[in-house]
């Protein structure tokens, strides 16, 4: 595998030597749970969410060097620009992901997809794997990704069966139909809105104990973070309702939402891709003159598919085998939208 036991070794003995660590990490439960994970085994160092994109910009090595860090960890970021790590030197910068591998200078460089494209393993597993504690949070960040480890699966059931009942086998399943996917998506869902907000209940779950605190709110800490989770809820449900709607015939289902609302695109697509399993769904948010979109397939190579319905477009995306993201120009959107139809057509043609 292209992350070894050696590696984990060498990630371990950077976290540990680090005197001011600095974690950026992606807004989903992987990206949070990454970050949990090592800062919670460190016990200090400073986190930083990234929100607005899926490259990690020149622009925020401006913290790196505000926090004088001596130590950047990039987690579960898609793509981390040359530009940011060269700006962030003498800082040693290390990087874990498993998203297409990148090609980087002055970096430490960690993706199990290099040696092989399909290994799907995700950040929150190699950082459990790393420090070997907080498996309940390795766990909530695994099933985000639609993963789930065989042998920590079943010690996690061991000590929650509560929350991982032993008979689920399939990620998921675990995420739409346990509590550990409630907790899941309560990680989801605590990283929208405001960052200053966002940040607030992330600190927060830096001090959580127990899984319990926050599922059955046992504590003032368990009640915040899942009030605040209800709240986002609430809007998601609405916009759900709304998807659900349509036309069920349709081999394709695409659904853009203003960008006043919050983002939601990656959980919409991933619960109706688990709700309607041999559909293709394309689920966009609008803002700022482009949309934003998750694209969900279970049987398309959706990464092919995108890069040749986005020749001529003013738009970018990726990302893994079903699951990708994809920003494009709103004038162009229903440009892309044909293409991928037709794009749909030809691989299946051609498989």
């Amino acid at each position: 595998m292209a992350i070894t036991k050696e590696d984990l070794i060498k990630i371990k003995k950077y976290l540990e030597e680090s005197v001011r660590p600095i974690y950026f990490f992606d807004d989903d439960p992987d990206g949070l749970s990454s970050f949990l994970l090592f800062y919670r085994y460190k016990k200090v160092g400073k986190g930083i969410v990234i929100k607005s994109s899926p490259v990690l910009q020149e622009i925020y090595a401006s913290k790196v060097n505000e926090y004088y860090a001596d130590t950047v960890f990039v987690l579960d970021k898609p793509i981390t620009s040359q530009e940011f790590v060269d700006a962030c030197i003498p800082s040693k910068v290390l990087i874990i992901d498993h998203h297409e591998p990148i090609k980087l200078n002055n970096a430490i460089y960690f993706n199990p997809r290099i040696e092989n494209n399909r290994d799907n393993r995700p950040v929150s597993y190699w950082c459990y794997m790393t420090v070997k504690q907080d498996l309940w949070i390795a766990m909530t960040g695994m099933i985000g990704d639609w993963f789930l480890s065989k042998k920590l699966s079943e010690k996690f059931s061991k000590e929650h069966p509560e929350l991982l009942p032993p008979e689920i086998k399939r990620p998921e399943d675990a995420l739409y139909k346990t509590k550990l996917g409630l907790l899941s998506k309560i990680f989801s869902f605590i990283l929208k809105g405001k960052t200053t907000e966002v940040m607030k209940a992330v600190k927060i779950l830096t001090r959580i104990e127990d899984p319990n605190e926050i599922l059955n709110q046992e504590t003032p800490r368990g009640k915040f973070i899942y009030k605040n989770y209800l709240k986002v809820n609430k809007e998601y449900n609405a916009l759900l309702q709304q998807i659900l709607k349509k036309d069920k015939k349709e081999k394709i289902i695409v659904f853009t939402y203003p960008g006043k609302k919050m983002s939601f695109t990656g959980e919409l697509s991933n619960e109706i891709l688990y709700r309607f399993p041999n559909r293709i769904n394309i689920i966009g948010r609008i803002k700022s003159g482009e949309v934003k979109c998750s694209i969900r397939a279970s049987k398309y190579n959706l990464p092919e598919i995108i890069k040749k319905s986005l020749v001529g477009i003013r738009g970018y995306g990726g990302g893994h085998l079903h699951a990708c993201g994809a920003s494009i120009k709103e004038e162009d959107f229903p440009i892309f939208v044909k293409r991928f139809s037709e794009n749909i057509i030809d691989s299946k043609k051609e498989s």
